[in-house]
């Protein structure tokens, strides 16, 4: 059996190992390259250095032989990035947080021997299988129908258009993280909560000492799910205030793609935009699963 694998595995392995070259490691690696360029296609790019970090972070005031207007426009694309940066993980925290406390209190009412959990769980997944666009399209009309009672839009102030994204979010989002859950919660050993009651533990304690620490491995998931989700969250984004009022909220990855698309000849800095946002993503997932995996119990 084991000469057979080995003879085959090649041709198995080959066709999928070729596909990711050519489908992520090349292009991965020539957005890494170009992130040092001004380019407007790949073929006509030009080494620049640090250039597109330095208009980033400090606005280019380190470039030689800049003029005061390019000052100015960079100081502009530098501070819209800043300000994605920092509206992103604000976002991704309070995400993170109200998704997977919500979700889990869910899992914890629907994991009783209670009529129609079945019926609920259904209803609570389904908004998870509508697209992003849509779901902004849809929140949209119904925040603006509500503010406009006050004559106020979803657009009127960053603060509306912060909570709308979370509130959204939070929609699509508890109903998977909730299956998670339930499956974690359901996993757990009856024989735990029972040595639990015969200790005379309180509901407090069953949930603090027995359903969380064996439910780590399901944190671990969503955490990590809602997390790298809230940080590359686009679609949504752009359906609901895309980027309104004045690009404040703006996320870093509709930023990107307005860098990219919306302004010819900063190529190379949007480029430079993505690969920070590849490694800072990269960074707190692993740092995240990290953290989460060393508090889980061996069963």
């Amino acid at each position: 059996m084991q000469k057979t694998l080995r003879k085959y595995f090649p041709m198995f392995v080959l066709p999928t190992l070729i596909a990711f070259v050519i489908a992520f490691l090349i292009p991965f690696l020539m957005g890494i390259y170009l992130s040092f360029t001004e380019f407007t296609t790949v073929t006509n790019a030009k080494w620049v250095g640090w250039k597109n970090f330095d208009i980033l972070f400090f606005g280019g005031k380190h470039i030689e032989g800049v003029t005061s207007g390019q000052l100015l426009l960079y100081g502009k694309v530098s501070g819209e990035f800043l300000n994605a940066l920092w509206f992103t993980v604000k976002f991704t925290v309070v995400s993170v947080l109200t998704v997977n406390v919500f979700a889990f209190a869910l899992a914890l009412l629907l994991t009783k021997n209670a009529r129609g959990t079945n019926l609920y769980r259904t209803v609570f997944f389904m908004p998870n299988l509508i697209g992003g666009i849509v779901l902004g399209v849809l929140w949209q009309l119904l925040f603006n129908g509500i503010l406009s009672h006050w004559g106020k839009t979803l657009v009127s102030d960053a603060r509306f258009g912060f909570w709308g994204l979370v509130i959204l979010m939070n929609w699509q989002m508890i109903g998977y993280m909730m299956i998670i859950y339930i499956a974690g919660i359901q996993s757990i050993p009856g024989e735990l909560y029972d040595a639990a009651d015969v200790d005379g533990a309180s509901g407090w304690k069953r949930l603090t000492h027995v359903t969380l620490p064996m439910v780590m491995p399901s944190v671990t998931i969503c955490t990590f799910l809602t997390l790298t989700n809230s940080f590359k969250l686009f679609d949504q984004n752009l359906a609901l205030t895309a980027g309104a009022p004045s690009k404040k909220t703006a996320m870093l990855a509709l930023d990107i793609y307005e860098t990219f698309y919306d302004r010819s000849g900063f190529e190379g800095i949007a480029q430079a935009k993505a690969v920070l946002f590849f490694l800072l993503v990269a960074l707190i997932a692993f740092v995240q699963l990290y953290l989460t995996r060393r508090k889980e119990v061996d069963r």
